[in-house]
């Protein structure tokens, strides 16, 4: 049974020694997505540049938070001229999104808690850490700040092959299980919290919405396929097996060495 040693705080929670300690749902991902990849990021030898979607996501959670005065980021804020300080013009609409949730007052009301709670806790015997967005023991719910495109517009899924929501898209009901179940072992309780998602859409005007996962079932399935793919990840991760490329990523780009010739009819397989 692992023990855990690490003590894990706001400070250090994105930090290289805590992604090569702990599982977290991101990094789990990226293994499934592409296991040289993620090691390449838990080696510090790779990381993604931020996003627009990344920065906008920033921007959101310092304002859930009440940390927005000390987020500093070139990429967002200008640092020069008459508008030193403010918003670049191209996240300006990120205020629209704020006052939409602002002035909602059910959405305040579900994002009311605990803010960016750090939790840790052995699950399938290997250490996981979560970091929750609005966390409300007292009424036993968990809530994660989400920006999308759009709310009801379906999304392509290559691993469905069908359109299906951003919800899907994006594995946010894996995410959901995982924070329920470290909340769970966590703080010693029988069930799981109550997993909300409180959105918000990029449109002009945003739309919103309060999504609820709790599906005791499906989350219940999305442990088991994490336990049954555990195995390998923690061999990869631990030097014993060598990583898979997928050949697609941004890293295996980067890092990609021909030997051979493709045939055209190869190109239909990606």
């Amino acid at each position: 049974m692992a023990v855990i040693v690490m003590i894990l705080t706001k400070d250090n929670y994105y930090s290289p020694e805590s992604n090569r300690y702990y599982m977290s749902h991101s990094q789990y991902q990226n293994f499934r997505k592409c296991e040289f990849m993620a090691m390449a990021i838990i080696n510090e030898e790779w990381a993604d540049e931020p996003t627009e979607e990344m920065l906008v996501g920033s921007l959101l959670h310092s304002w859930n938070e009440g940390t927005m005065e000390k987020l500093e980021h070139e990429e967002i804020y200008s640092t020069k001229g008459p508008t030193k300080g403010q918003l670049k013009s191209k996240f300006l609409f990120v205020d629209q999104m704020i006052a939409t949730l602002e002035n909602d007052p059910f959405c305040m009301f579900v994002l009311e808690g605990q803010k960016e709670v750090v939790m840790t806790a052995e699950m399938f015997g290997v250490p996981w850490k979560i970091r929750v967005d609005s966390y409300n023991p007292g009424k036993r719910r968990l809530v994660d700040l989400k920006t999308t495109r759009s709310i009801t517009e379906l999304v392509w899924s290559n691993e469905r092959w069908a359109k299906v929501s951003f919800i899907e898209a994006y594995h946010y009901l894996t995410q959901m299980a995982i924070y329920c179940e470290v909340e769970r072992l966590a703080t010693g309780q029988t069930n799981w919290c109550e997993p909300l998602i409180v959105a918000v859409s990029k449109e002009t005007p945003p739309d919103k919405a309060v999504i609820s996962l709790n599906d005791p079932r499906r989350l219940q399935q999305e442990l088991a396929e994490i336990q049954a793919s555990l195995p390998r990840i923690i061999a990869v991760k631990n030097g014993e097996i060598e990583p898979a490329r997928c050949e697609q990523c941004a890293f295996c780009r980067s890092s990609k060495r021909l030997s051979t010739v493709m045939f055209y009819k190869q190109l239909e397989d990606f």
